[in-house]
């Protein structure tokens, strides 16, 4: 099973590879105000994850460049999203506004606020 996941994640990230999405175009003013908007933001992911790809290719057809915490690799990472969202699930986007920390798990719910903030 192990061998079968390591092998789907090669494919997974070679097709993302061979086929990116394109990224929106926004005026120089515009795309401050969404990289400004973005710094509050991190996604905690596993590289091969289907649905982290899903994530970063909305990320990518956003245009806009979130902090990205390998939580599989990194022990400091994969802390942090125990602590702070309470679960070892990926991909969580962990949203600081006003001091408070917003930890927001299942692609879908992450794609549908990224489009509705950033589009």
């Amino acid at each position: 099973m192990k061998v079968i996941r390591i092998l789907l994640g090669k494919i997974i990230l070679l097709l993302n590879f061979l086929f990116p999405p394109k990224g929106i175009k926004r005026t120089s003013e515009a795309q401050q105000h969404a990289d400004t908007k973005a710094k509050d933001l991190t996604l905690y992911q596993f590289e091969a994850c289907p649905f982290c790809v899903k994530v970063r290719r909305e990320m990518k057809r956003q245009s806009i460049a979130i902090e990205l915490k390998d939580a599989k690799n990194n022990p400091q990472a994969r802390e942090e999203l125990q602590n702070g969202g309470g679960n070892i699930k990926v991909p969580c986007l962990k949203i600081t506004s006003q001091g408070k920390e917003v930890w927001m798990y299942e692609s879908s719910d992450i794609i549908a606020y990224l489009q509705k903030e950033f589009a």
